[in-house]
């Protein structure tokens, strides 16, 4: 197993003050982005010119650091995607953590010495998804798994893997998969894949069920999970063997980094030593304060939709501190349950908080007639009633009312202490390092410096040592010399005394040694992975267009595919003849064969779609649909891929949008695995889709020109949290199957739930996206399959769609005109969404 001895604690920074934080408090690595390709666009980021000096001070300080280059990256963007690269292998980064497929590829042989994380954003949730990776020849040295694998599913595939693993333990979770969520890109051009998520899980969403609205008890924030919080996780994480512990937090503050830090450090330490992990309460309230919109042990536990998303809020709410008593203009008297104290700032709940919230510092305690200064629980007085005063005008009494939650939502003592912990002009942590000192009479005294990573320094003193009178170097002397490493960033941890004879040296010339052997320890920490080879002279080949391997068919070849979701939608497309292909992806996944019966063999290829995500343990959902005789499998994950490679290594593949293909050199990977057609990434725009036509054979695809676009793909179950008192669906009764569900958004729009066969949530948009006025420039491209994507239409609305498109894209009728067509017709209209270039 290819695991570290100790995990890493693995900080996110977006500045110097951040990576200060992480430095100080002990981190063992640092994840940071640039201001391109990066997930986290709106962090600080730093500049590709800034690597060398960030590069240097992590090294000399003992942590590894690594760059996030996990977006997609389309055809025109990657010669500067490869000057990044480039610029990273020579500035001694030590790890890039990418998404894209083709940019795995191209980073694996533009700088072979670089060493390459997949990204979260790769989804990766089984051993087979490794192995798919594998299988492409991308050489990729850590995995960073999935936020909804449980520590069961990891148990499970850490056996088959010998690469390392990294795994969140604290910080936001996102509701949807990472790199499968297409919300952002869908309904405002903002793509999550891009660095752009405009968060809108964190909106507020009225539930309607069946056709009206549901009372959630104002739980209005469905898709809000809380923040996890795996700290009591750290042992059994260690014992799986688990390679770095990663802190979600770019967007957060630099008191954030160190209180996260300092937190898992000491968790991490204890566990190592087989001490049990207890979060005392100053632990507890440096997490809650920095930044918490309460705690969860997310997935990492067993399933529990009541306990991920509580629905209430979606923002920072801090340490709770009780209830609202009363409220008027003079104050406002709770029932305090937490710590507070003058000063300290406070929110109150009302329940709505995508509305202004009422909340200040506060200016003075009183209980029990007394002024107090701070006032925290005991064992003897867990809760207090208490008045609190604000200044003159902070606060509208009339907006708070009684049983509002109050929250702690700044403490300045807090955030001053965190602050001194990193703060300039002094070390605050150091790092061990053996010395070893070798010498005799008449020859130069040798000191020795190694840092435990593999760095070693090695000086000589300038003259030789004297032969002692009486009282020759001792252990003890040189201990006490050598270890006054004053405001360096290294601590003595042991010492070898390789003297021969009654050696001498004067203390200056020893403590002369050992600043010298500290300067030459710090350089070559500091040109640490500098000297990594670059491929520039292949760099054209590698990223030179993939040439046509046949010419585009007619336009009256023109190819269209259809993908149904239910048995009457696969009895009408099969009616309407006129289709390549069906398509089928249904919840229950025994539809399979009934659908079967309906497609007339060899005149309709038949073509059942994996699910979007395969766990450990699912790999029978994959190996069903071989049983209902299908003409090719529509896979949508690396782990689906895996294990029909070795059921059925040669039946025919598609590979669906979750593969994510942006750019040409991940269209060549997955061409060359057998993948007949491609459907391009769903958050290409139409220009960025015919870059990627023009740089690889259009031959290879199938585009998506109707569909009603998955938005969030999740693990959390909103039937199960709102419609159920079951924790998963082992006992939530399985509401799904009995109830139509939609999301209302704040402008109005009903956007249909879907749940597929392994329990996951869909939200799919309300309206329909239509490629329709792009078909000309498609077509003009040398696109000849089309694929159209149903959800709830009928049979009647389903051949009117298919009689629709198929004549445009035949050429036949104008895609303008039909755009307009089917703005009219629809009730909702239809969209340019994802395929708008404006």
């Amino acid at each position: 197993m290819n695991a570290l001895r100790r995990p890493e604690i693995l900080a996110p920074a977006a500045n110097d003050a951040m990576l200060a934080a992480a430095i100080e408090n002990g981190a063992d690595a640092v994840y940071f982005g640039l201001q391109d390709f990066n997930a986290r666009l709106r962090a600080d980021n730093f500049a590709a010119a800034d690597l060398p000096r960030i590069m240097a001070t992590l090294h000399e300080r003992g942590l590894r650091g690594y760059v996030t280059l996990n977006t997609l990256v389309f055809p025109s963007e990657l010669p500067a995607f490869a000057a990044v690269l480039a610029a990273c292998a020579r500035a001694g980064v030590d790890a890039i953590l990418v998404q894209d497929l083709g940019a795995a590829w191209l980073a694996n042989r533009l700088a072979p010495e670089l060493s390459v994380h997949a990204s979260t954003q790769m989804t990766v949730t089984a051993a087979e998804s490794i192995a798919g990776l594998e299988r492409l020849g991308l050489h990729l040295d850590r995995i960073v798994l999935a936020r909804e694998l449980s520590r069961r599913d990891i148990a499970r595939m850490r056996p088959d893997t010998d690469h390392e693993l990294e795994v969140f333990v604290h910080g936001a979770l996102c509701v949807a998969y990472s790199g499968q969520c297409l919300t952002s890109e869908a309904l405002g051009g903002r793509s999550a894949n891009r660095g752009e998520c405009a968060q809108a899980c964190r909106l507020p969403y009225d539930l309607v069920v069946d056709g009206r609205d549901h009372d959630t008890d104002g739980r209005r924030y469905p898709l809000s999970p809380k923040d996890l919080a795996a700290w009591q996780d750290v042992g059994e994480l260690l014992d799986l063997g688990i390679a770095s512990f990663k802190i979600e937090g770019r967007l957060k503050s630099p008191e954030y980094v160190a209180a996260t830090v300092r937190s898992y450090r000491e968790a991490v330490e204890r566990a190592a030593a087989g001490q049990p992990i207890v979060l005392d309460d100053a632990t507890r309230e440096r997490l809650e304060m920095t930044f918490s919109r309460g705690f969860t042990g997310g997935y990492l536990h067993a399933v529990d939709h009541q306990v991920v998303v509580d629905g209430r809020f979606p923002k920072k709410r801090g340490l709770r501190l009780g209830t609202v008593v009363a409220a008027d203009r003079r104050g406002v008297t709770i029932d305090a349950t937490g710590p507070l104290k003058r000063g300290d700032g406070v929110v109150f709940d009302a329940g709505r908080p995508d509305l202004d919230e009422e909340g200040g510092r506060i200016h003075t305690i009183d209980g029990k007639g007394q002024s107090l200064a701070a006032w925290r629980p005991t064992a003897d007085q867990p809760t207090a009633r208490l008045f609190l005063r604000f200044g003159d005008g902070c606060i509208d009494s009339r907006r708070i009312a009684p049983g509002n939650l109050v929250w702690k939502t700044s403490d300045p003592a807090i955030d001053e202490e965190l602050r001194a912990s990193f703060a300039s002009g002094r070390i605050h942590h150091r790092r061990p390092v053996q010395a070893r000192v070798e010498g005799r009479v008449g020859a130069p005294l040798r000191l020795t410096l190694e840092d435990g990573t593999g760095v070693v320094a090695t000086v000589e003193d300038t003259e030789p040592a004297a032969e002692a009178l009486r009282h020759p170097l001792e252990e003890a002397t040189l201990r006490e010399q050598l270890g006054r490493l004053g405001n360096t960033p290294f601590e003595l941890a042991a010492l070898d005394v390789r003297l021969e004879g009654r050696v001498i040296v004067p203390k200056s010339r020893l403590n002369e040694l050992r600043r010298r052997a500290v300067e030459e320890l710090l350089a070559r920490r500091a040109r640490l992975g500098t000297d990594r080879r670059v491929e520039e002279a292949a760099l054209d080949v590698l990223l030179a267009p993939v040439p046509a391997d046949e010419t585009p068919p007619p336009v009256a070849a023109s190819r269209l595919s259809v993908l149904c979701r239910s048995l009457e939608q696969v009895e009408a497309a099969a009616a309407f003849g006129d289709v390549e292909t069906i398509y089928t992806d249904f919840e229950d996944v025994r539809l399979h064969r009934e659908a079967r019966r309906l497609v007339p063999e060899g005149a309709i290829r038949f073509v059942p779609a994996t699910l979007r995500v395969v766990k450990p343990g699912e790999s029978g959902f994959v190996r069903r649909l071989l049983d209902v005789a299908p003409d090719a499998i529509l896979v949508r994950n690396m782990a689906a891929w895996t294990i029909l490679h070795e059921a059925a290594a040669h039946l025919p593949l598609v590979a669906d949008y979750p593969f994510n293909v942006a750019n040409h050199l991940a269209a060549r990977l997955l061409h060359e695995a057998r993948f007949a057609p491609l459907t391009p990434s769903y958050d290409l725009n139409i220009d960025q889709l015919l870059d990627l036509l023009r740089a690889a054979p259009p031959q290879w695809f199938e585009v998506t020109i109707h569909q009603r676009m998955p938005l969030f793909h999740m693990e959390h179950c909103v039937f199960c949290r709102y419609l159920s008192d079951g924790t998963d669906h082992t006992n939530c009764g399985r509401p799904c199957e009995d109830h139509d569900v939609r999301l209302r958004d704040r402008v109005g729009y009903e956007h249909p739930l879907k749940a597929d066969a392994g329990c996951r949530n869909t939200v799919f948009n309300a309206v329909a996206q239509s490629g329709s006025a792009y078909l000309p420039a498609m077509l003009r491209a040398g696109v000849r399959r089309f694929r159209v994507d149903l959800l709830t239409e009928t049979a009647a609305e389903t051949q009117r769609v298919l009689a629709s498109y198929l004549p445009a894209i035949r050429g036949e009728r104008d895609g303008t005109g039909l755009w307009r067509e089917l703005r009219a017709s629809s009730k909702l209209g239809v969209t340019r969404g994802s395929l708008d270039h404006d």
